[in-house]
């Protein structure tokens, strides 16, 4: 599997039916924060009210044109591929519909999590509606939830990026790892037969950093 499939499959959404699924208006306040289920991650967008999200989505279109009615359109799975790849993305809005795409949507679930309260609801509206256009686009350092966080609380975070970062520290920074790449260092230098002070000490400094880091 190449790895733009895989990006595809990290970033598909869970589409129930092909068919806009309904969705009841009047639970929805402006400034409420939307989130639904992806794949392999969570997406987040900005009620605006009369139907309306705005939400950060990554979308390599705005890169190569103007054209509104174009860019308008639904963001297909290339498009978004494509624009994570490339760091593109925009803050667009769209109906609760689309920005659902048939998933199941939790309202103002970050408000459990978040130990900062959230701002009045048109403020958090008002601020999702300043940065709507294109933007750059960090799958860790600037995503959907990092503008949903902005816009509610006014902090610019993303506990999924948190998370993955803790878990990929986990891995990497442990003392299984310390000793297996002073041992696979130690074993390629004699392997080679080049054994000198650099290439035996520098596989037991990363080694010695990973150790200190777990």
């Amino acid at each position: 599997m190449f790895p733009y499939q895989l990006l595809s499959i990290f970033f598909v959404a869970s589409k129930v039916k092909e068919e806009e699924s309904d969705y009841d208006l009047s639970l929805y306040k402006r400034g409420d924060l939307l989130e639904v289920p992806r794949t392999l991650f969570t997406h987040f967008g900005i009620y605006l009210g009369d139907n309306r999200v705005a939400h950060l989505i990554p979308d390599i279109l705005p890169a190569f044109t103007k054209n509104t009615s174009a860019i308008s359109r639904m963001v297909t799975n290339n498009r978004l591929v494509l624009g994570v790849i490339a760091k593109v993305a925009s803050v667009r809005v769209d109906s609760v519909a689309d920005f659902a795409y048939g998933s199941e949507i939790l309202i103002n679930h970050m408000d459990q999590v978040c130990s900062q309260a959230p701002l009045d609801g048109d403020e958090v509206a008002r601020r999702a509606e300043m940065l709507v256009g294109k933007v750059t686009y960090s799958l860790l350092w600037y995503n959907c939830e990092h503008f949903v966080m902005y816009s509610r609380y006014g902090m610019c975070i993303s506990y999924q990026t948190y998370q993955f970062c803790t878990a990929v520290r986990k891995i990497v920074c442990s003392r299984m790892n310390a000793y297996l790449t002073a041992l696979c260092g130690t074993g390629i230098t004699v392997f080679l037969g080049s054994v000198t002070p650099w290439t035996t000490l520098t596989p037991l400094l990363v080694a010695f950093t990973i150790w200190m880091a777990a």
